[in-house]
């Protein structure tokens, strides 16, 4: 154990923070289960545990092996790893696993394994890979709208738009965040106001495409709209149960909670394992224990901020922001929803909610981030190390000048005291 961690490089205070966020998972996950077990009748709770004990441990593997590789690598593997992606959203979008009746296309199943996966999770990591491989390399030059849209953002739309028919809340966040890492960039605003309103004039036309030929296509329009309308106006919407649900365990929570496992609204929320596991959280723990997991995320959100600000190439800077950013992003969403300041969007509770390939891919965008700053941490002990044999040999050298120094003194001192002794000498 002490070997381990003694090879955990990088960033302690990312490690500690994300380690602390999936210590806290187990008593929420483990009391949410209840809901599955008794409610809907599958399992047994411990099943659950142990289920998302083995996730946890797989995507710790995961931040240690992906940790080792130099970051600089994933450069060259973002452009051999996009298509692949763009095939696998075109698999899923036609092949796709229903999961309780819900959205066949967002999940595929992995074959001889069982696993269901989604792999709009890792088209996110692979796009912002993409997106910092771009901006570092224009950084300095001067380009022009057309080059950078048929480069650039052609392969970003193109992700988008398969993301976008199952799932619209991860395809804003992407193209959010992918808006935000190109500011950061320093890519022209006025090229990015122009991208940005081809964005939103391109929703508008799939939506009444859509509207139109509801047939055409999987898609799920008409719950976004009925989940906006429910959440401006008080049309009643099946989510309504969710968010009252919500609210009552939020309410019921006070200031420290019920204790641990003694909630009540986990037996009537859907989904109070992964999408409303925050309000199970503060039922359970009060505002309190709610405060707290804000607290840790802010903190993460700090240490990525500060090591972005440490890292000394632009691509591994906007890998930080663009890997590390989506995940605070997300569980603050997460909360949003929670406690009805946002819209219902399914978005999980990072390394706290339930669930294989969320936790998985989460843990996969923390290692490429520690990587980072494993590079930067090796770096600044070269630096020391070169500093410490520099002045180690600048010790030496001032000894061995002292030393000749006092041996000439005292021999121009022996001279004085007796000048006719190095005459005869040299007589002699």
């Amino acid at each position: 154990m002490k070997n381990l961690i003694k090879n955990l490089k990088g960033d302690k205070g990312i490690w500690s923070f994300v380690m602390l966020l999936a210590l806290i998972s187990f008593m929420p996950v483990f009391s949410a289960s209840t809901n599955l077990v008794y409610v809907i009748g599958k399992g047994s709770t411990i099943g659950y545990l142990v289920k998302h004990l083995v996730h946890i441990f797989i995507g710790f593997a995961l931040i240690y092996f992906v940790h080792k590789v130099p970051y600089h690598y994933y450069r060259a593997l973002s452009r051999i790893a996009l298509p692949i992606v763009a095939l696998l959203l075109v698999w899923t979008f036609f092949q796709g696993t229903v999961i309780d009746g819900a959205n066949a296309s967002r999940w595929i199943k992995v074959p001889f394994i069982g696993v269901t996966f989604q792999t709009s999770a890792l088209a996110m990591i692979v796009l912002m890979i993409y997106v910092a491989r771009y901006l570092a390399k224009i950084e300095g030059k001067q380009i022009t709208f057309k080059s950078s849209f048929i480069e650039f953002w052609v392969p970003v739309f193109i992700i988008l738009a398969l993301i976008l028919p199952a799932n619209f809340s991860t395809a804003a966040l992407i193209f959010s965040m992918v808006c935000m890492l190109v500011f950061v960039g320093g890519y022209p605003i006025r090229y990015l106001a122009a991208i940005f309103g081809m964005g939103v004039v391109m929703l508008g036309i799939f939506i009444l495409f859509a509207k139109a030929f509801p047939d055409a296509m999987p898609n799920r329009v008409d719950t976004w709209i009925s989940r906006v309308e429910r959440f401006t106006t008080d049309a009643p919407d099946e989510d309504d149960y969710q968010i009252e649900k919500a609210k009552i365990a939020i309410a019921t929570g006070g200031i420290y909670g019920l204790g641990p496992g003694k909630s009540v609204q986990k037996n009537f929320l859907p989904q109070s394992s992964s999408d409303f596991i925050f309000a199970i959280i503060v039922e359970e723990y009060g505002l309190v224990g709610g405060l707290g997991v804000l607290f840790l995320y802010l903190m993460l959100f700090f240490r990525f901020l500060v090591s972005a600000h440490k890292a000394k190439s632009l691509f591994g800077k906007l890998l930080i922001v663009g890997l590390g950013f989506p995940i605070i992003f997300q569980a603050l969403i997460n909360m949003g929803v929670a406690v009805e300041l946002l819209p219902v969007t399914g978005q999980t509770l990072p390394l706290i909610s339930s669930g294989g390939s969320s936790i998985w891919m989460t843990c996969i965008a923390v290692g490429i981030i520690i990587s980072v700053t494993k590079k930067e941490e090796e770096i600044a002990e070269e630096l020391e190390e070169k500093a410490a044999r520099d002045a180690a040999l600048q010790s030496i050298i001032d000894e061995h000048i002292l030393r000749e120094k006092q041996k000439e003194e005292a021999g121009e001192a022996g001279n004085i005291a007796n000048p006719s002794y190095s005459i005869e000498g040299v007589d002699k």
